[in-house]
Formats: structure tokens, sequence, C-alpha cells
């Protein structure tokens, strides 16, 4: 029997976190460091609903970590707290993570999600999607009220469904006697609206607001102020949030990837039964966070991506250090659609995900000349077989196809 009582022990003691909730994805700082510009802008641009007038769509994109769900959230507590103290019309602020599982799917799985938190109810599956419209028109539009609908990640919709679903949602008001809708769309791909439908586009993205990368003495700033409240005193080793902030500059100005490294490498001085968080340990908690996120992603995406990966993955197999083009992907991609029954998906947008996968970080692209045959682009597995091994196993797990 293996003896864990002095694991179990070195943790009860807990030399290193003082809360490491502070550090989580989930906590609310009490204020938003180098972000007031963007919370003043959001703030003008939304503060008419609280004369019960709709306001104009609001779009907010940046990368990953720059603190836009922060932001919106921060006014959106503040408009709901002012409404209540000043008793104004009825104001309503609802927030939904497009990219949450079983519900980016499909138009009718984002519906019945915001059913359910308008307080209303429709089953799973089963229903036709005007049926869907039409339950949460009669919803909301049974009092005079203004909604405001958060949609965060709203990029994924777009990606997993079609933008039709935003178009929908702009032209509800038209059908609404008593409620008004206003969206608030974030994104983390600064192309986004690129891709979008023209129509969506101009009744989507009324008002813009960019939310640039923190620098790495910003990053710096953020780090120490929530390290003071994580973390026991004295335990940061020199170096280590400079380090950390560094690290995450480089990833885009991430604040997140940023609190992510330094929680880790806590947790991971804690396992190695250290005092101290040390420079070694950001460098391991790096490796790890990379790891992680790839596997996360390649867990997540939709089938079609997963096909596509699964392909690209058994020609480097395959194929070993020779190049793999664009066209040999597509006809194994096929060949893996039709036998797991699913639709194929034209060169082009497989070409698209293959660029996806590119900015990703997942694969290397290049583009090839081949004279007159035009030009076409090689591609090569950027992550470590380690992580390839893995990838290819849940995906064939995912996919039960082997």
């Amino acid at each position: 029997m293996v003896e864990l009582d002095n694991i179990f022990d070195s943790f009860d003691k807990n030399s290193i976190f003082k809360n490491k909730f502070i550090l989580q994805t989930s906590y609310k700082p009490e204020e938003i460091p180098h972000r007031d510009e963007q919370i003043k802008q959001v703030a003008s641009i939304l503060a008419p609903v609280l004369r019960g007038e709709r306001t104009s769509n609001l779009f907010l994109y940046g990368k990953t970590g720059t603190g836009k769900t922060l932001s919106i959230n921060f006014v959106k507590d503040e408009l709901l707290k002012r409404s209540e103290k000043t008793g104004g019309p009825k104001l309503r602020i609802e927030y939904l993570n497009c990219k949450l599982k079983k519900i980016a799917d499909t138009e009718y799985r984002i519906l019945a999600e915001l059913i359910k938190k308008l307080g209303g109810s429709v089953p799973e599956t089963g229903l036709p999607t005007q049926a869907v419209y039409s339950k949460f028109i009669e919803l909301i539009d049974t009092e005079k009220q203004l909604l405001v609908l958060i949609l965060d990640e709203i990029d994924q919709t777009v990606k997993k469904i079609s933008s039709d679903f935003l178009y929908n949602l702009t032209r509800l008001n038209s059908e609404l006697s008593k409620t008004q809708i206003c969206v608030v769309g974030i994104s983390n791909d600064l192309r986004f609206l690129e891709q979008v439908d023209p129509r969506v586009r101009s009744s989507l993205s009324e008002e813009e607001i960019v939310f640039p990368p923190y620098n790495a003495l910003q990053l710096q700033e953020i780090l120490k102020k929530r390290s003071k409240i994580a973390f026991k005193e004295g335990v940061i080793d020199d170096g280590v949030i400079a380090k950390c902030a560094a690290f995450a500059a480089r990833e885009h100005g991430d604040a997140r990837r940023a609190l992510d490294l330094l929680r880790v490498a806590g947790e991971l001085s804690e396992r190695d039964g250290a005092l101290k968080i040390e420079q070694k340990h950001i460098d391991d908690a790096n490796n790890k966070i990379e790891k992680d996120k790839i596997l996360d992603i390649v867990r997540t995406e939709p089938k079609q991506f997963q096909f596509v990966l699964y392909s690209i993955i058994q020609l480097a197999d395959k194929n070993k250090d020779e190049s793999i083009f664009t066209g040999d992907v597509y006809h194994l991609y096929t060949d893996v659609c039709q036998k797991n029954k699913c639709e194929v998906l034209t060169q082009r947008r497989v070409s698209d995900i293959i660029q996806e996968f590119d900015m990703l970080g997942i694969i290397n692209v290049r583009v090839v000349s081949k004279g007159r045959g035009g030009r076409t682009r090689d591609i090569k597995l950027a992550i470590t077989p380690e992580i390839t091994k893995k990838a290819k196993e849940i995906i064939e797990d995912i996919l039960d196809y082997k």
C-alpha cells in the first residue's frame, strides 16, 4: 500500500497559497486595471437602457485575456444596481458564453439556454426552430422591458452554425410589442466581422470597441496585485512575476494566461514540496498549460474539425518527415467522413479549417509554388509527438473511429 499520509500532511501545511480562487478565471476583481477607457465607452453606450431606451448593438473584440468579459460584466452589475436603486423602467441583462459545450452546436440549443435563463423551458430537442423562437418571443414580450443579451465568444456560433442566428436575433425587435432587445457580442477573433454575412455585420456591429493586449509592465502590475492576496508573504522568488508577465506578453498580452501560469506554478511548487515559487516552476507551468490547451481544443472542436486534424495526424504518421499538402488532407478527410457517415465539406471550407489550426499553433502552414500547377500549402504538425499521440487517442475515442 502506498503511504499517502506524508503527501496529505505536506498539503495540510499549505505553505504557498493563501487564497487560490483569486487566480481563477471566475474571480471578479473589485477593480480592473488598465481598462478604464474601455469600461467608460461601454457604460456610455449602454447607459440609455436606464431610461428604458434601446441602445445600439455593441461589439467588443480583442484577443483572449484582454479584459472584455470582466469589463462587460462589471458594467452589467453597475447598471443593474443603478436600475434597482432608481426604480426606473424594467431592465434585464443576461450573459451567455456561446462556447460552452452543447450550447453553441445549434441555433435551437442557444435559444433553449436563453429561454432557461429567462425562467422558461423547452425540450432539449424535437421542436421546429421557429417554434422555439415563438416561445422566446412569448416569454419576453409579456411586459414592457429592455433586454440586453451579452453573447460571449459569439464567433463560435458563426463557426459552428452560421451568421443567420445573429441576423434573426437582431431582427426580433420588429416582432416585439412591449420588449426591446439589444445585443452585446464579444469575440476573440479580430477578423470575425470580416467573415459574417454583410446583413449581420450592419445590424450587429453598430458600435465597436477594441480591447488592446496588455503589455509586460501592465501584466506585472496585474500579477502583483493578485499575488498579494493569493499567496502567503515571501513565497514568490525574485524574477518570477517578471518572467510570468513576459511569457504572457509574448502570448498576445493575455492576462488570463499570466494568472494561469502563476497559479499552476504555485501548484507545481507545492507538489515539489518547495517553500517558494521559483522561475523553473514558471517554465514547467508553461509546458503543462500548452499541452492542456491544445488537448482541450481537440476535445471541444466540432466533428468536422476533428476529422480534418485526424487526417493531418494520420498523414504525418505515414509520411514521417515528408511534406503534407492540402489536397492529400482533403482526400483522406473525405474518406474519414464517408466511413463515419458524415457530410463532406467543400475543399475551400477544409482549407479554412487548416488555416485555423495554423492560427492555433497546432500546425505550421507554408505556401508552396508549383509553377504552372498553381500554389498549394505545405503542412507540418507543430505539436510534440506526446501531444499528437494523445490528440489522436481523444479523436478516436470521440469518433469511435480506428
